[in-house]
């Protein structure tokens, strides 16, 4: 560093010349520093800049990615509510089936009965008629005679057979195979005796 006192007190051009040498890079050395503190602080400025934008970006990312959590989290409400409602009606449908099926085995087992109790009578029925000669064949007064009384023509005849076949038919539920059978034998015989 210069001592200004000895500068102004210099008696010679060369100490004086040194000191303006010394002056003059001294002032471009301090500009250079002045330059590149300019030049740091527009840098610091742009990225001061950068920061706060990228700031507000994140703010409002932030206010976005919270408005969207917020819907998604009203979804989830109505959604978990939705997946209750449809929990309740599908138990409820369930309990209804659950009811259905118990209400069907007992009408099943009521049937079950009912039909075993139908075939007991109907075999006891039958040794009955059987031991008594209900359905003989010739007899007007007998069942198959009473089934065929009013068919006096072929064509009635065939009628009554075919009228007689839909009712007691062994597939339907209310058939008979052994009153079929003597049905079959009645009609077989009036059609003889008519020819």
């Amino acid at each position: 560093m210069i001592n200004w006192e000895d500068v102004l007190n210099a008696e010679d051009d060369d100490e004086l010349r040194n000191a303006k040498l010394w002056l003059f890079q001294e002032n471009m050395r301090l500009q250079q520093e002045k330059n590149r503190i300019e030049q740091d602080l527009e840098r610091l400025e742009k990225e001061r800049r950068t920061i706060e934008e990228a700031r507000d970006k994140f703010n409002s990312e932030r206010m976005c990615f919270k408005d969207e959590m917020n819907a998604l989290n009203r979804k989830s409400v109505i959604e978990r509510q939705r997946m209750k409602d449809e929990k309740l009606f599908f138990d409820k449908k369930l309990a209804i089936l659950q009811n259905g099926f118990l209400q069907l085995d007992i009408d099943r087992r009521n049937f079950e009965r009912e039909k075993n109790e139908f075939y007991r009578e109907r075999e006891s029925y039958s040794r009955q008629s059987r031991s008594s000669d209900y359905f003989d064949y010739g007899d007007s007064g007998s069942l198959v005679g009473i089934l065929f009384r009013n068919a006096t023509n072929p064509l009635s005849l065939r009628k009554r057979y075919k009228d007689l076949m839909k009712i007691f038919h062994p597939d339907n539920l209310a058939g008979d195979e052994e009153l079929v059978q003597m049905i079959n034998k009645e009609f077989s015989r009036r059609k003889r005796e008519e020819a």
